[in-house]
Order: C-alpha cells, then sequence, then structure tokens
C-alpha cells in the first residue's frame, strides 16, 4: 500500500510505502505515478478548504480550492488511468462531500460541485478499460479540515470500511452517512427544499 504527502514522511506501519505528492504539481503526480506502478486501486483524498465567500474571497484562494479539489483529481486520473487500465478491473475512488449539492456561497462547495461532474465524466471515460469510479460523498468526518468544528462527525474508520465494501462490490456511489443521503433524495425536488431562505424572499 502506498500512502501520499505533500512532505516526507515515516509512517508508523511498514508495510506502508511513503510518496511524496503534490496534486497541484504536474510533475509530482507524475513521480508518483513512476513510483507506483503496481497499483489497482486509487483514492484521490486530496483537499483544501480556506473560508473563501464567493462575493470578496480573494480569487486566487478560490483558484487554489480548485486547483486542489478539481484539478487534483484530475491530474491524479490522468497520469495512474494508464496503470490501472493494465489490470484486469481497477478502482478510482473520488473523496468528494455532501457539499457536492449543497452550496452555502463558498468557493469550496464550487470546487466539489465540479469534482462530481468530472467524477462522472471519468467513469464514463475509464469504463471500457475496466476501471470502476466510485464518488465517497461524505458530511462531517473527523479529520484535520474539521477540526474546529463543533459537530457530530462521522468515523473516519466507518467512512474506510464502507469505501472498502464499495471497491469490493464495483458501487458508483456511496452516501456515507444520514446527511448526505437526505441532500441527495432532495436532488429531483423543488430547489426550496433545499434552500429554503428562497422559499421565505
Amino acid at each position: 500500500m502506498y500512502a501520499t504527502a505533500r512532505s516526507p514522511y515515516t509512517p508508523a506501519d511498514g508495510r506502508i510505502v511513503p510518496l511524496v505528492l503534490d496534486v497541484t504539481d504536474e510533475d509530482s503526480v507524475a513521480a508518483a505515478a513512476q513510483a507506483a506502478t503496481d497499483v489497482s486501486i486509487v483514492v484521490n483524498n486530496a483537499g483544501i478548504s480556506l473560508n473563501t465567500p464567493l462575493l470578496d474571497a480573494p480569487l486566487a484562494d478560490i483558484r487554489a480550492e480548485l486547483d486542489t479539489n478539481l484539478f487534483g483529481i484530475i491530474r491524479v486520473a490522468r497520469a495512474f488511468s494508464p496503470i490501472l487500465a493494465s489490470h484486469p478491473s481497477s478502482s478510482l475512488v473520488n473523496v468528494l462531500s455532501v457539499l457536492s449539492w449543497l452550496a452555502y456561497g463558498k468557493g469550496y462547495e464550487i470546487s466539489k460541485a465540479a469534482a462530481w461532474s468530472a467524477t462522472n465524466s471519468l467513469r464514463v471515460e475509464l469504463r471500457d478499460q475496466g476501471t470502476v469510479v466510485t464518488a465517497l460523498h461524505v458530511a462531517f468526518m473527523d479529520t484535520d479540515m474539521t477540526a474546529h468544528l463543533d459537530v457530530p462527525k462521522a468515523d473516519p474508520r466507518d467512512i474506510a470500511r464502507q469505501t472498502a465494501d464499495a471497491i469490493a462490490t464495483g458501487q458508483y456511489e456511496i452516501l456515507a452517512d444520514d446527511t448526505t443521503r437526505t441532500v441527495k433524495s432532495q436532488l429531483s425536488h423543488e430547489l426550496t427544499n433545499l434552500y429554503q431562505q428562497l422559499a421565505a424572499a
């Protein structure tokens, strides 16, 4: 198993092979692909949230979110798809969000909505080579990104188990918690079901 980070590190588990990977850097992504030529499962888990209000945050910050959360997924998929194609079956998992479908006026949600669309495109593009592309949608998960939030959070170990089961059974989508399932179920209803402030206007 390979595990990546932007800086060199030594994992506690000796079975893990560490790789330096910055998904915003083409050369870094290419180097990781050259080092991990035997993988049949790739998990796109890189993500940033910079608290970028759409109307007044620096556009550079919104671009940074897009560069990691959207273009990072695309860079990794491009680099690793030939490797995945060399296996009879393979899997690409993109870690998305319930905010792929629900917006609060921040750049983060834009990047995740775009990543959802890119995931759908990758799913179609990679189908014929035997690669199943799975979207993992989750609300709050107990990670460094959500450490400052005082809200109920999913246990990452539970999310990992759901993801492993989805890979094993070839699922295209994981709705990892009640919040995510509820929001997804509202997408075919009136827009005001999700944005009640519009109904009150």
